[in-house]
């Protein structure tokens, strides 16, 4: 966590002025909060650093001579770096064509769960995960009882039609959820780093070293992205970033198999994207809108809330949530 804290806080500074020399800033849109429109121009891409120090930390500290606790972090990483490549292409189109508005929903979408289903796979098939969701106290639900093994050059590949399904939307669901919840400066920087310290313990505590690191990596890379991040922000992460943490925190799930409980941990971000989906619906059925603003942190915003104040009550909100996720997982152990 030190290490990529360290790493971030010492290139951030470097990135930004090179961002300001090329004239790379954040597009804001136009139906957005009137004080969003002094942020029109303010470097983004941050996520490129963030990315990178978590990269060089889970190299130099990670377990790599063992093959069998490998695959895990390497899927893991590998799905939060490709998920980062798009993001980086999404903030270039925004860059270029100069709007907020960057790949088309669709395409990105494809792309996402492309990623899913090849990460999917591979950790059915390479790392041994057990295509089930566990819900603590209820039930493990088997979503491999639909499995098709298709055998390929000596090698069988097991598909686990429910099981890829449920990660597909897990993934997609939590990429563009933290996304969402990236319109506040420091809001989904704090979030993330709030819930990968969770994620962290939790890798720690079931004896799986490498993903704990990955996940203190996430964290310390976002304490240090916080520095340049918090009000008034000097940068942001843009979708590089805000869509590759998202895909982190569901691809360590997976790997923990904590599916579910992933839900209450970084529950903030479900309800970010589900206030933005209710909004939608309701205003297409009556015209009518639920909130002043969607996602809901701009609806408290329009309420008169300044942006600092949404953004600590929401790490507070954040931090309840994980808290909560954490002592449900654990308790279970205990009883």
């Amino acid at each position: 966590m030190l290490l990529a804290m360290v790493i971030t806080m010492a290139v951030l500074p470097f990135w930004i002025r090179l961002l300001k020399v090329r004239q790379i800033g954040q597009q804001v849109r136009a139906d957005g909060p009137e004080r969003h429109l002094v942020k029109q121009g303010t470097p983004t891409m941050g996520g490129v650093i963030l990315l990178i120090a978590i990269a060089i930390s889970v190299i130099l500290i990670g377990r790599l001579d063992d093959a069998g606790e490998m695959v895990p972090l390497l899927l893991v990483t590998g799905a939060t770096l490709v998920t980062g490549v798009l993001g980086l292409v999404d903030d270039l189109a925004k860059v270029v064509k100069e709007r907020s508005l960057g790949l088309k929903p669709g395409a990105k979408l494809v792309c996402q769960f492309l990623i899913a289903t090849v990460f999917c796979l591979c950790a059915v098939n390479l790392a041994g995960v057990a295509p089930t969701v566990d819900i603590p106290f209820l039930a493990n639900l088997d979503l491999g009882v639909l499995t098709t093994y298709i055998p390929c050059g000596g090698f069988v590949i097991a598909v686990p039609w429910l099981y890829l399904l449920y990660v597909n939307l897990l993934m997609a669901g939590m990429s563009n959820s933290v996304n969402l919840t990236d319109g506040l400066d420091g809001l989904a920087g704090g979030c993330v780093m709030i819930v990968m310290a969770v994620m962290a313990a939790i890798a720690y505590r079931a004896d799986d070293f490498n993903t704990a690191i990955f996940c203190a990596a996430a964290a310390g890379a976002c304490i240090g992205f916080l520095w340049f991040n918090s009000f008034p922000a000097s940068i942001f992460m843009g979708d590089t970033g805000s869509l590759a943490l998202g895909t982190a925190v569901a691809a360590v799930s997976v790997v923990t198999k904590t599916e579910f409980v992933v839900l209450i941990i970084g529950g903030i971000f479900i309800v970010e994207a589900f206030s933005d989906i209710i909004q939608v619906l309701f205003f297409k059925a009556t015209h009518r809108r639920v909130f002043l603003m969607a996602p809901i942190h701009h609806h408290f915003e329009k309420k008169g809330w300044s942006e600092t104040k949404v953004v600590i009550r929401f790490w507070i909100i954040s931090g309840l949530l994980a808290g909560a996720g954490f002592a449900y997982y654990f308790a279970q152990g205990i009883m």
